[in-house]
């Protein structure tokens, strides 16, 4: 529903303040006690609170002459008008019910020369039907060595790097949309499109998405807190900027940790109520020097019990895949690396992975 005006507003005023008082909005499932985020969506507990007295007072609309002007918003777009947007060939076309493979198809950017992107954002035709979209650049080096662009998931926000910074596209380079699409009882179609911001001065610093995963995980029956376990090792020195949890719909909670090479451990972003409809980067205020040698762990826990009103199958061993009632449990990494030079050096692509669970 919108909520845009007073109008639209006033009807929902009970609805706003359970919302509030339970924590369900605004969505930010992060730990306080943990990092300062750039994207901060959480309300302080005065905020709340002024909120909550306005509704216990009925709501008054206040004097119409006060109110600020109506926010203006991009058409289409999160981000400022495209530089170059590419968008699947035709339509995908989506059935009302059944399974749907992962669709993978490749969009030729035709570039002559290397684009730095400093914002992408993922726009689904129909959001109703995409589960989720990763976009990934096949430079066509004869490497096989693609890497993450941006993607589309519930509750995540477009990229957008500080000046200085943006991932790298190369010339020649391919796009593939990885397209999970679930069905929901009306047969559509989706188009699915990338636009891209290229950066408009010098880049310095590439940012590159690294991974800790655990393709092994397998939850038993029943199980109302199972732990699984990944780690990514750290080659050269990098500055953490964002992470990002990643799980389905048994999913319970997630954390990051930061072990130095001194010993020392950090929680990095603490996240004790996961929830599959809100899977946000969380950015952080100040980018994080992670040591050359530095292992970023990851925990994350499952409720297959069925005290999950989420569970599809309480009674089901889960193991890793591709479709909602699998599961999954990648924690997402986004790291500033030099920027290659004129040499054409390889910056940082990937990161040792070890997982395990129990």
């Amino acid at each position: 529903m919108p909520l845009l005006t007073y109008e639209q507003t006033r009807p929902w005023a009970k609805a706003i303040r359970a919302a509030l008082l339970t924590g369900k909005m605004p969505p930010w499932h992060a730990d306080p006690h943990y990092g300062k985020f750039l994207n901060d969506l959480s309300m302080t507990a005065g905020e709340k609170a002024k909120v909550i007295e306005w509704i216990d007072h009925g709501a008054p609309e206040g004097n119409p002459a006060d109110a600020p002007k109506p926010r203006v918003f991009q058409q289409g777009w999160n981000i400022p008008q495209p530089d170059a947007v590419f968008e699947m060939p035709s339509a995908f076309e989506v059935p009302a019910k059944g399974t749907i493979d992962y669709q993978y198809i490749a969009v030729s950017t035709h570039f002559t020369e290397d684009k730095w992107i400093q914002m992408a954002e993922v726009r689904p035709g129909d959001p109703s039907v995409v589960h989720h979209a990763i976009v990934v650049v096949d430079p066509n080096d004869g490497v096989h060595d693609e890497q993450y662009l941006a993607g589309y998931a519930p509750g995540m926000a477009p990229q957008i790097w500080k000046p200085g910074q943006g991932r790298l596209l190369k010339a020649g380079s391919t796009l593939i949309f990885q397209m999970h699409y679930a069905a929901n009882g009306k047969a559509t179609k989706d188009r699915t499109r990338i636009g891209l911001v290229f950066a408009k001065q010098p880049v310095t610093e590439q940012i590159v998405a690294m991974q800790a995963m655990a393709p092994s995980l397998r939850i038993p029956p029943g199980d109302p807190n199972y732990r699984v376990e990944a780690a990514a090792r750290m080659t050269q020195t990098v500055s953490l900027m964002g992470m990002r949890a990643h799980m389905h719909l048994r999913g319970k909670s997630f954390q990051f940790r930061a072990v130095y090479p001194d010993g020392r451990t950090e929680i990095l972003l603490d996240i004790p109520k996961y929830d599959f409809n809100w899977q946000p980067y969380y950015y952080l205020e100040t980018p994080k020097i992670l040591p050359r040698g530095t292992v970023i762990e990851c925990t994350a826990n499952f409720d297959n019990s069925a005290n999950n009103p989420f569970n599809p199958d309480p009674g089901a061993t889960v193991t890793w895949g591709p479709q909602s009632w699998d599961e999954m449990m990648i924690g997402w990494l986004d790291v500033g690396v030099p920027a290659p030079g004129p040499a054409g050096s390889r910056p940082l692509r990937g990161a040792a992975v070890e997982s395990g669970s129990d």
